[in-house]
């Protein structure tokens, strides 16, 4: 009965909002978008419909109502960035299946599994020492999830017999929450990030590898030292303390004896994944292709078979949620739905001091991705935006652009699409959508905090 009422308040708030005269100079195509949009977010958030009932729902109105073309509509099922998100969780699959996640995970717990904190700061500590080979945080999803889901299930955690909580949201939240770090810690760790140097080199800003580590080693290290805690104490996992893990682990590595055939095929697949994938910062070589490639190989040595496809319904159900609401989000800022409400909010900022001018442009900046899929997506749109205002209002041109590119990737936990690499562990069923928006929330304010109120003076520091 209150799911029943919660989702007639949602249609008369759709109807609300679809009926009434589109505010600023947006067009009444886009305002009907826009309406089809957060309807779709509110449902999720509020746990009215399943994000892929709710994506589905928003695609075919959208659609019959006129508002987007179809050919439009279905362009992100093209985006080989969601493609690879698909075949990385099926790689992800053969790793935990052929037993090499759970040969990696013992090892792990062997030597930090004295507790499911320590396992948390182990994961995100892997993460930030392979992030500077790594352009694509989509890709080191794929190589954390099958050692973090293998984590979980040694742990006694596992989805389906109520026993998720005991380890394994704990560490699947954190992994991606660790995510939003590493990929601002190092300018080679996240594809957008060169681009955003580019648009400020532009207008007279320049950053180096080196400027940009300096400027980002001491907010991201402070925020690696928090960020595992705080979900500890926010989202604790059930099982805490667990002084044996170590000498099970060790035992179990023993009882699993030699690696098999099938853990070598895996292991060679997957490091050469990682060597290409490693390299795509330096040669054209197309991410997606190569985890399909890798696919391929581990399918045609039968370590992944026709059978685990039918096992894998997840993949598919990522893939058409997450392509829906991409190209949802793609056609508000084409039909420049996005640099409207930017233009309109930075003129309230007329008449502030600089430092206020910076910290509302910052948080803006942030809770507009609350409307976009794809952090490449929000940087193209409103990064030289943000920078020009900023300037002109007196911020230094170097802060303001670095807290910008920062912004960029630590605002990517504040919803379930906010991040390509999200969607690969919302398909684990260790976390829910819900969880993201909540935790992956407080996640980001707490990162947003650690920027604003310590990165800021340390930039200043060093220019």
């Amino acid at each position: 009965m209150r799911i029943a009422l919660r989702v007639i308040v949602l249609v008369i708030f759709a109807l609300s909002m679809w009926s009434i005269n589109p505010p600023l100079s947006i067009n009444l195509s886009t305002w009907h978008l826009f309406t089809i949009f957060i309807t779709t977010i509110i449902s999720i958030l509020f746990n009215i419909l399943p994000i892929i009932a709710a994506a589905i729902i928003a695609l075919a109105v959208s659609i019959l109502s006129g508002v987007i073309e179809p050919a439009k509509a279905y362009a992100g099922f093209s985006e080989s960035f969601i493609l690879l998100i698909v075949a990385a969780f099926l790689v992800s699959h053969a790793v935990h299946k052929s037993g090499l996640g759970k040969r990696l995970s013992l090892h792990i717990i062997r030597r930090f599994g004295h507790s499911t904190l320590g396992l948390g700061y182990s994961v995100i500590a892997t993460d930030i020492l392979i992030a500077p080979a790594f352009p694509s945080n989509t890709a080191r999803s794929g190589v954390l999830y099958p050692i973090i889901y293998g984590l979980a299930h040694d742990c006694g955690s596992k989805v389906g017999d109520n026993t998720q909580r005991k380890a394994g949201s704990y560490l699947m939240i954190t992994s991606m929450a660790g995510l939003t770090i590493s990929s601002g810690l190092w300018l080679t760790a996240m594809a957008v990030n060169p681009i955003g140097v580019g648009i400020a080199q532009k207008m007279g800003i320049h950053i180096t590898f080196g400027s940009w580590l300096m400027c980002a080693i001491v907010p991201t290290l402070i925020a690696f030292a928090l960020i595992p805690w705080m979900l500890y104490r926010i989202y604790p996992p059930e099982l805490k303390e667990t002084p044996d893990a170590p000498k099970n682990a060790a035992a179990a590595l023993e009882h699993m004896g030699a690696i098999s055939r099938n853990e070598w095929i895996t292991a060679a697949v997957f490091i050469s994944m990682l060597t290409l994938w490693a390299l795509s910062g330096l040669f054209p070589i197309d991410k997606a292709a190569v985890a399909f490639g890798g696919l391929g190989i581990l399918m045609a040595t039968k370590v992944f078979g026709i059978e685990d496809f039918r096992s894998q319904g997840e993949a598919l159900s990522t893939l058409i949620w997450f392509a829906i609401l991409f190209g949802l989000s793609t056609q508000l800022a084409e039909q420049g739905f996005m640099n409207t409400i930017a233009e309109h909010f930075t003129q309230y900022l007329n008449g502030f001091s600089w430092g206020v001018v910076y910290a509302m442009l910052i948080a803006i900046y942030v809770l507009i991705h609350y409307l976009f899929v794809s952090q490449s997506a929000h940087l193209l749109a409103l990064f030289g935006i943000f920078l020009s205002v900023g300037v002109q209002a007196g911020v230094p041109g170097e802060l303001m652009a670095m807290m910008l590119l920062f912004a960029t990737n630590f605002n990517a936990t504040l919803t379930p699409q906010g991040s390509s690499c999200n969607a690969i562990y919302l398909s684990s069923g260790y976390i829910s959508a819900r969880d993201i928006y909540i935790y992956g929330g407080a996640v980001t304010l707490l990162t947003f905090c650690i920027f604003i109120l310590i990165g800021t003076p340390w930039i200043l520091a060093l220019l």
